[in-house]
């Protein structure tokens, strides 16, 4: 019998051949944290050993509130930096680098063939360079520091088959929000989502990212795309490091096949307060909407800003809608400036904020106030997600965003075009 991704690259760090449903027993490649590596400390001390055992395969990026909102977060980034020195970790990025699913890729860790865990569930978006990457808890992360191993249930896999093309205004975003929306936030659960198909190998790498994040959205341990000629270029323009190319055998055995025509696509919009709950853009357009979010680790790389300023350019921002633009990292932020993106985006009337995690999880920089509405390129409408439980919170592409910002209500941005 063939085996999928997820079986071979765990059997080869397992030592032997293993199926879904094993337990085994592995040395992951890297385990990332980002803000939450203080509590991850605290996890660590109890263990009571005095050093971890692998600092080279530690990653922190400061991230998530960015810089510091108060006196506690301030504290909790003093705890991070004063452990990564005691421990001489080589591999922190502190808070000017960006969103911590952009910046690993960008500094050559997301690799064809690794393992890469981390204390965030949108770890998944390395998958979409062909690593195994998976979302693990803060006492998890913590025992890897200590000991170097973490136990894993090796994932049944979900193949998902893309065929045809995307029509105007529909986006990598509107596939995989119709992909969970037609089946259910859950119907992932701790299996391996393969994005494949024909259509698979001509989306870019941010898109193939955006897809891989919101794996997680679907309950996904991790969620991946086959390295092509495309993500070995990428690749290889960042790292030094050799790695392997693991794929599934063309025999192996999946838990379903889905199939999904891109080319009978139309922009969709994930509504309050589920991710699953999609609508086409249009069953709910001219909703008002007072903010707008263009960002985050979905939806915030130099393909999603531009697609944002084809649609603002020349044009401004409703004047009862705030736009806010997050972009990914400073090397999205610097490419965006040096092309003259966050020009078009500024000269509309875009707050053109630091790269960072944002008003995602709903601690600083652009909550929400009672009763109001954003159209977010974000991953996540959970109620109260972005500070206020009594606010709605409405998820879709760069351009469904841009449009609604123009018009100040939910608009299909095929009609901005």
């Amino acid at each position: 019998m063939g085996q999928t991704f997820s079986e071979k690259i765990l059997g080869r760090k397992a030592g032997r051949v293993v199926r879904a449903g094993e337990v085994v027993t592995i040395s992951p490649d890297y385990c990332l944290s980002h803000d939450n590596s203080a509590a991850i400390i605290g996890e660590f001390k109890k263990i009571g050993v005095p050093q971890v055992k692998a600092p080279e395969k530690i990653i922190i990026i400061l991230d998530h509130i960015v810089p510091a909102a108060d006196e506690k977060y301030a504290q909790n980034h003093k705890t991070i930096r004063e452990f990564v020195r005691e421990q001489n970790l080589p591999h922190f990025f502190d808070i000017q680098h960006g969103v911590c699913h952009q910046v690993l890729p960008e500094s050559g860790l997301a690799l064809p063939g690794k393992v890469i865990v981390g204390s965030d569930s949108h770890t998944t978006t390395y998958g979409a360079f062909g690593a195994f990457a998976a979302g693990i808890g803060r006492t998890e992360a913590a025992s890897i520091w200590a000991t170097d191993e973490i136990w894993l249930r090796v994932p049944e896999t979900l193949r998902v088959e893309f065929h045809g093309r995307f029509p105007e205004g529909v986006f990598a975003k509107d596939a995989v929000l119709k992909l969970i929306g037609d089946q259910g936030a859950d119907r992932g659960n701790y299996e391996a989502i393969e994005f494949a198909g024909p259509a698979a190998g001509e989306f870019s790498l941010s898109s193939r990212m955006t897809l891989a994040n919101m794996a997680a959205e679907m309950g996904a341990k991790n969620g991946y795309f086959e390295p092509d000629a495309l993500t070995i270029a990428w690749v290889k323009a960042r790292t030094l490091q050799e790695f392997e190319v693991v794929l599934s055998d063309p025999g192996a055995t999946y838990e379903a096949v889905l199939s999904y025509d891109l080319s009978k696509l139309e922009p969709q919009i994930a509504c309050p307060h589920t991710v699953d709950n999609v609508k086409p853009v249009s069953a709910v357009a001219g909703k008002p909407v007072q903010q707008v979010l263009i960002g985050t680790c979905t939806n915030g790389r130099l393909e999603d800003l531009e697609i944002a300023a084809r649609i603002l350019k020349g044009r401004k921002v409703h004047p009862q809608t705030r736009a806010l633009v997050f972009p990914a990292s400073r090397v999205v932020f610097l490419e965006a400036l040096r092309k003259g993106t966050i020009e078009i985006l500024s000269e509309a009337g875009c707050v053109i904020m630091n790269p960072g995690c944002g008003p995602c999880l709903g601690a600083h920089e652009g909550l929400l106030a009672a009763g109001e509405t954003v159209v977010s390129t974000s991953n996540r409408n959970f109620r109260g997600r972005m500070g206020n439980r009594d606010s709605e919170i409405y998820l879709a592409s760069p351009a469904t965003a841009a449009a609604t910002a123009l018009e100040g209500k939910i608009t299909d941005p095929r009609t901005r075009l």
